[in-house]
This record gives structure tokens, sequence and C-alpha cells, in this order.
């Protein structure tokens, strides 16, 4: 069994004695996550620890996107329930990269694999992908590479 998952079922014991309910909703869905992803495909499997962060880092996204979309609408409260699970599930998540230390890797990437030109961002996110595996969202890696490779 993965160390993280272990570490989630520990804090949900501990935040249920504790009459947490925010972190025992949110770790309860997390936990919940996992396992349907244990369970997606053809057969059943043990999910790994960076597996596990993929699946905190789509939910904690989830949240991130349900909060801005609430308080667009003007329901503060709703909004700020799904900040705090949020804030939950990210203490779970490896630290984010800072704008500095992504735009760093995005040029050794692109030094490494030669490439000239926005055509050529296929070739960069390839190289970059594994070495911001969870440090850092899809969407803001893309744009950082895009930024990048037009400049």
């Amino acid at each position: 069994m993965s160390a993280l998952k272990d570490r989630l079922k520990a804090d949900l014991t501990a935040s249920m004695k504790s009459r947490d309910e925010v972190r025992t909703r949110t770790i309860r869905m997390a936990l919940a996550a996992v396992n349907v992803e244990e369970v997606a495909g053809k057969s059943a499997r043990e999910l790994s620890d960076d597996e596990i962060v993929k699946v905190l880092a789509k939910e904690a996204k989830k949240r991130r996107e349900a909060a801005e979309a609430f308080s667009g609408a003007g329901r503060t409260e709703q909004a700020q329930a799904e900040v705090d699970e949020q804030a939950v599930l990210e203490a779970y998540l490896p630290a984010q990269l800072s704008d500095e230390e992504l735009g760093r890797l995005v040029d050794e990437a692109v030094a490494e694999s030669g490439a000239t030109g926005p055509q050529a961002m296929g070739q960069v996110m390839k190289v970059l992908t594994p070495k911001v595996a969870g440090r850092a969202e899809g969407g803001r890696v893309a744009q950082a590479v895009r930024a990048r490779l037009t400049a």
C-alpha cells in the first residue's frame, strides 16, 4: 500500500476524532477519488504515490475552478467552502513551482530539446512534463513554454 494513501487514512481518522468537518469531508472525497481511479480501467490496481498525487492535484484544480465560479456568481459562502477544501488537498501535494523556477526549467527544456519556434512546443513539453509533474498545473506550464517559444 502507498505511504500517501496510509497518511490520508490516518488523517481521516484523526480529523473525525477532532470533529474537523472540512478536513473529514475533503479527505473522504480524496480517498473516494483515489478508489475510483484504482478500479478504473480493465483491472483493479494499487496506485503509486505519484499517481495519487495526480488524483489529488486534479481534485484541487476542481476546487479552485468551483471557487472561481461561485465567487463570480456572488455565492461567497460556497466559494469559501471550496477554497477551504482546496487548502486541505494542497497540504498533500508537493510545493508548487514559483514563476522563476518554472521559467528556468522551461529554458533548460528548450535548450535540451533544441526547439525553435512555436511549432516545437510538443518536443519541449515532452522533456519538461516529467520534471514538473505535480508541481505546476499543465495549463500554466504550456503557457510558459508558448511564451518562451514565441519570444
